[in-house]
């Protein structure tokens, strides 16, 4: 049997997967990869606030700034026993790493430096031209408010400008390069109370039953359109009822009032403030005598999408080149930090490894993956940067 040599990116992503860093707990994984990048030269500031490890790491001073995007916290693994393997053993199984965060996204951040050393090893002189960085947040998994929203301030204050943004995150759907993600949905998060009138339920003509008038309510908002034509970028706005709650648990009370939560994911058509008039809209003809209702809503991130450009030519033409496969350009899912990134750099995309497994039991992805991501990596950047 041939024996095998792990690449850089093999080596690195298992190191990284062994430490089990679940968000906002770093446990020395940043400092692994600083480690690394100040071995290539790089110039890193660390940037942390509290239990959140996050670095802006810049190689170069001048020319365009390339700037690989990641995360190094992980979701929690759940219950161990479940897993064939342990979940930070970063267990090499017949070619494939098991482990909680290699696909999301430890493996991406090693292809990502497997990348950069093998290019200044044959471009030397790269960074008197222009300049590579990485962004590593450690709160990307969590509330996301001590990450990237804060490494894109210290940039701002410093004059740091990001040209290019390539984000890690597990875009490719069933072979590694078939999809990437050039913009992503909107999303905001809601709360409806309902109010109608408490009583005995053996006297319902003394009450207003909150939970009989919502769900004609709620129907109206689940089966509203909120597009008004289909974006081609996007898929249709989606609202979803997320939870509903009324009353104590008393048997014999009428409720006085309801509270139903939802989510509402959006394209570049809407905006918050849009949507929520749309909401009171739909609401107001209901409210009836002693009915009335409370609506809060909050942003958890704005939509963003990349339409062309230098980096998402250069994706699409090194994945075509090394992988003979035209990527799918995708807006959906859930979000990401890129919708921080977006708007400090324009020119922001993801591309990453398989995703089939992130957050699940046995998450993995294959070693070859690695290898391959990181030429990919490497491309794009000859591409925009030689």
């Amino acid at each position: 049997m041939a024996s095998h040599t792990p690449t850089l990116a093999e080596k690195l992503a298992r190191e990284l997967v062994r430490i089990p860093s679940v968000t906002p707990i770093d446990g020395g994984c940043q400092r692994i990869l600083i480690g690394h990048l100040e071995r290539l030269g790089f110039t890193v500031y660390p940037i942390i606030l509290g239990p959140v490890h996050n670095f802006y790491a810049r190689l170069g001073s001048c020319g365009t700034n390339f700037c690989f995007a990641g995360h190094t916290d992980v979701t929690p693994s759940g219950d161990s026993s479940l897993w064939h393997s342990d979940p930070f053993g970063a267990e090499n199984r017949d070619g494939v790493i098991v482990g909680r965060g290699i696909c999301d996204m430890k493996g991406a951040i090693a292809a990502m430096v497997m990348a950069v050393e093998h290019l200044l090893a044959e471009h030397p002189g790269l960074p008197s031209h222009h300049s590579i960085s990485f962004l590593i947040t450690g709160d990307e998994e969590g509330c996301a408010e001590d990450g990237t929203i804060r490494i894109l301030e210290w940039c701002a204050n410093q004059g740091e400008r990001l040209d290019y943004c390539l984000v890690g995150e597990p875009t490719s759907v069933r072979r590694l390069g078939d999809c990437l993600k050039n913009g992503r949905r909107g999303s905001v998060n809601g709360l409806i109370t309902l109010y109608g009138q408490q009583g005995h339920v053996a006297y319902p003509h003394l009450a207003v039953n909150p939970i009989h008038f919502s769900l004609s309510v709620l129907e109206t908002l689940v089966q509203h359109r909120f597009d008004e034509r289909e974006n081609p970028n996007f898929p249709p706005t989606s609202f979803q009822l997320t939870r509903i709650q009324s009353g104590d648990g008393a048997t014999n009370v009428i409720p006085g009032q309801l509270t139903a939560q939802f989510n509402i994911r959006f394209s570049t058509e809407h905006t918050p403030e849009s949507l929520e008039k749309r909401i009171r809209t739909l609401l107001d003809p209901w409210m009836l005598g002693t009915r009335r209702y409370d609506l809060a809503m909050q942003v958890s991130g704005l939509p963003f999408l990349t339409q062309g450009g230098p980096l998402l030519q250069a994706i699409q033409t090194s994945i075509e080149e090394l992988l003979n496969l035209t990527p799918e350009l995708s807006t959906g899912g859930g979000t990401s930090d890129a919708r921080f990134i977006s708007r400090h750099c324009p020119q922001t995309v993801e591309l990453g490894l398989v995703g089939a497994t992130m957050h699940q039991i046995d998450e993995s992805a294959p070693v070859a993956d690695l290898t391959v991501l990181a030429q990919i990596y490497r491309r794009i950047m000859e591409k925009l940067l030689l």
